[in-house]
């Protein structure tokens, strides 16, 4: 590596050039059609949808708008979701395989219609997607990809050779895809809304759902919104007593980095098929062209200190086209399911009023919008094509049985693992702007040291379902291994399902 530094703090780069809108949080009863809960790209869309329709709809956050994966995602407009379309076909049958694809494409139109419908600047262009390999034992995987491609009329080209600078072998190419600024194409909607008067409020924490009739949301303060339709759009529903979809998912990190390339970069958007993952495509930045340079996936609170997928990415981003310079650096969370298709729909089968939109995997720009399609279909009783594939009832022996009791023999492994971990490190060995696992009393608890020595200790059980939560170096937080809940180095609930923030430990205890 050449040496040129690494921002320290995670932002992103879309956050760096947009700045959203403020709004208050909620500080009164309120009542309404359709109730959207998580702001959001998913959120923001559907909100916009029944606003066109003319339902009064609220919309809300525990958090600030669209400052979630929404903000934090690289932004590929694409039905290309790495190697899924030969496993669709091997799992779900060539008819459900296809309608995914179409789905997703009929999603990207839609983005493409919105955005000339009201002229939003958002650095919108057509670009062609590519899923290479490096590896020789993935050109297989590749040509059955490519199979699957022409067995459901998709339209796609086998790469034999690469563009210059490319590091691929062979690729599957889809033409004609896109790629955005997610948060310049939010603000416009926002302002879209703001304009039809429709309510929006941040800071504002769903806790629990009275599902009499009318529907009633509890908020955290002891709010609430009455409404006839409830529209879930958070990663993890905040009602947990229905559905149990913590676990039938499960979160994975992700990492990005925005740099200026000493090499010229000739266009397109491309992912690697293999591990460790690589992704990159070309952004508007501060009046400049970067380089989105991403991958190192895995599942939250896993693996390695965080901070060696950062420095993994800028060792290929040097090796690859050069670092001129750094821009920014962040990560991302997203939800996978069990078999890679995103819950859209009734958040149970005898409950039709509300409706969950999660598990977009890295794929929730086109998911987000098909998500909204869907549910504003369902509300104004329409016939939708695509409602079956992607209902949260569905359920396949195969591959979902086996990976429904992975993932929770896996949850139950992390929390006794955490439970037994008995590290010991001192709270003196702290360095300034660290975190990690120290006993305190002979308890096991969190402590990080801020830049100026203070020092804030923290119970690490999480408050979901009780596992240990770990240190993220790369972000400074602590992440949950089980369910991937995350809170800030000083306890706060970054990302859910927990609701509650850490204990805080007094050091005197």
């Amino acid at each position: 590596m050449n040496g040129t530094s690494m921002p320290q703090s995670p932002e992103p780069l879309w956050r760096k050039t947009v700045t959203m809108p403020q709004f208050p949080s909620l500080t009164q009863d309120m009542e309404a059609d359709v109730a959207v809960v998580g702001a959001g790209m998913a959120g923001i869309v559907t909100t916009y949808l029944l606003a066109n329709e003319g339902y009064k709809t609220i919309l809300f956050d525990a958090g600030s708008i669209a400052n979630g994966t929404s903000g934090h995602t690289t932004a590929k407009i694409t039905a290309q979701h790495g190697l899924i379309y030969d496993e669709l076909i091997q799992h779900i049958g060539k008819e459900k395989a296809s309608l995914y694809y179409k789905a997703n494409e009929t999603a990207a139109s839609f983005i493409e219609q919105t955005i000339l419908k009201h002229g939003i600047r958002c650095d919108f262009s057509r670009q062609d997607a590519f899923l290479y390999t490096n590896s020789d034992a993935y050109i297989e995987k590749l040509e059955k990809e490519m199979q699957a491609y022409e067995t459901l009329g998709i339209p796609g080209e086998w790469i034999g050779s690469l563009p210059d600078g490319i590091p691929g072998k062979k690729a599957v190419k889809m033409a004609g895809q896109a790629q955005f600024h997610p948060l310049s194409y939010l603000k416009a909607l926002i302002e879209y809304l703001m304009d039809k008067n429709v309510p929006i409020f941040e800071q504002t924490t769903a806790k629990d759902i009275d599902f009499g009739s009318p529907l009633k949301i509890k908020t955290e303060k002891g709010h609430t919104m009455t409404c006839k339709y409830i529209c879930i759009c958070t990663h993890y529903p905040f009602y947990n007593a229905k559905g149990l979809y913590f676990s039938r998912m499960y979160p994975e990190r992700s990492y990005l980095l925005a740099v200026k390339p000493v090499k010229p970069f000739p266009g397109g958007m491309y992912i690697n098929a293999e591990q460790p993952s690589r992704s990159f495509r070309e952004a508007e930045g501060a009046g400049e062209k970067l380089l989105l340079v991403g991958g190192e996936n895995h599942k939250t609170g896993h693996g390695e200190p965080e901070i060696r997928h950062y420095e993994a990415l800028q060792q290929f981003a040097e090796e690859t086209f050069g670092i001129g310079a750094f821009c920014c650096r962040w990560s991302a969370q997203d939800m996978t399911t069990l078999d890679k298709i995103p819950y859209i729909g009734p958040i149970t089968k005898n409950e039709e009023r509300v409706m969950v939109a999660t598990g977009f995997r890295k794929w929730g720009m086109t998911g987000t919008h098909l998500a909204a399609m869907l549910m504003r279909d369902r509300i104004m009783q329409k016939e939708n094509p695509y409602a079956g594939i992607f209902s949260p009832q569905r359920f396949e022996a195969d591959p979902m049985v086996k990976k429904f009791i992975s993932a929770n023999v896996d949850v139950a492994g992390q929390l006794v693992k955490g439970k037994l971990d008995m590290r010991n490190q001192s709270l003196d060995a702290l360095k300034n702007d660290e975190g990690a696992v120290v006993r305190i009393n002979g308890k096991r608890a969190g402590a990080y040291k801020d830049q100026d020595g203070n020092i804030y200790l923290l119970d690490t059980t999480c408050t979901h379902m009780g596992c240990e939560v770990k240190w993220n170096s790369g972000d400074r937080t602590w992440d949950c291994p089980c369910h991937g809940s995350r809170f800030a180095c000083t306890g706060e609930v970054v990302e859910g399902p927990a609701k509650e923030p850490l204990k805080k430990i007094d050091q005197q205890d």
